[in-house]
């Protein structure tokens, strides 16, 4: 008897290992099967999920979500030691020989490791010149720079700006590390690609993944450049020309006086030459009224001959008639 139920227990034991051996190969195959035509997708998304998993999305659209919250990696991002700051300036300075200056200020950036990205220099009138220089200078020297040129002349305006970009540099080369690990992981699955349909796959995300990259290159050595170098625009004129008299101060009375001057002067040469322009016209008019006067009355001067006589019509008037009758009898 218990010789029969051991040899039952053994029977259903040996009919759930195969049964189970079989499940494990049906489903083996059935991977296997499925792997075939999506193999490069499915490589980059397992390479994907290997370096960062889920975050490793949120880093290549920019560290962030769909929903705008921050990835794992922006979150974990250290913050910068350093501070990168974008300086910029613009002087108005009054100077009593343009070119004289304009060669101190090439000589003081020049000085002081930098360079005149731009000039121009332009004559005003007869006597007098104007300069627009614009000046960058390393962010260590801004200072003693600005100070430089401002003390050159008569400073008639100054104004100067500081922007913090240390978040904006920090995240920048946070992406750019991101994007170059995943284009290396790209290159790798591309090494041991071996269907033409797998590679065709792989060149495209290769190509999209190098683009982002070298956009973000481009962006951080734009900010490297203004973060390094300060930029100050300087504009240099010589006393009494028109252009340092848009740089002083608000007008007082005696420049409202001039300015009233000279816009009475302008309303009366504005009336002359209204008038001027319309004395034909006027004279024509003045003629043809003339003219017109002098046939009315001609009209009316042949009717006035009867009637300038009313002798009759007087010595017909009945109160004349009654007084004359008496002494007619």
């Amino acid at each position: 008897m218990d010789t029969r139920l051991h040899t039952g227990r053994t029977r259903r034991t040996t009919a759930a290992l195969a049964a189970g051996m079989l499940a494990t190969l049906l489903a083996v195959g059935g991977c296997g099967a499925g792997s075939g035509d999506n193999g490069a997708d499915k490589g980059i998304a397992q390479s994907d999920s290997k370096e960062g998993g889920a975050g490793s999305a949120a880093d290549r659209s920019g560290g962030k979500y769909a929903d705008g919250s921050k990835s794992a990696a922006e979150a974990d991002k250290p913050k910068s030691a350093v501070t990168h700051v974008i300086r910029t300036a613009t002087l108005f300075v009054e100077v009593k020989n343009v070119p004289k200056a304009v060669a101190g200020a090439r000589a003081t950036a020049e000085g002081a490791g930098g360079l005149v990205s731009n000039e121009t220099t332009e004559r005003i009138d007869d006597e007098h010149e104007s300069s627009h220089l614009v000046l960058r200078v390393p962010e260590d020297r801004y200072g003693d720079v600005l100070r430089s040129l401002a003390g050159s002349g008569k400073l008639l305006s100054r104004t100067s700006n500081a922007k913090d970009v240390t978040d904006e540099v920090v995240d920048v080369d946070s992406r750019i590390a991101t994007q170059k690990a995943s284009v290396a992981r790209v290159r790798k699955l591309m090494d041991q690609a071996e269907k033409l349909s797998d590679v065709v796959t792989l060149e495209g995300e290769l190509s999209s993944r190098q683009a982002s990259l070298e956009s973000l290159l481009a962006q951080q050595a734009g900010l490297k450049d203004r973060t390094s170098m300060a930029t100050i625009t300087l504009d240099l004129v010589e006393p009494d020309s028109p252009a340092a008299k848009q740089g002083d101060d608000e007008p007082g009375f005696l420049d409202a006086l001039g300015g009233g001057w000279d816009a009475f002067v302008t309303m009366l040469r504005w009336v002359a030459m209204a008038i001027g322009a319309s004395a034909p016209f006027l004279a024509v008019a003045a003629i043809a009224l003339l003219v017109w006067r002098r046939l009315r009355r001609t009209r009316k001067s042949p009717a006035a001959g009867p009637q300038s006589s009313p002798s009759v019509a007087t010595s017909s008037d009945p109160s004349e008639a009654t007084h004359s009758s008496p002494s007619g009898d």
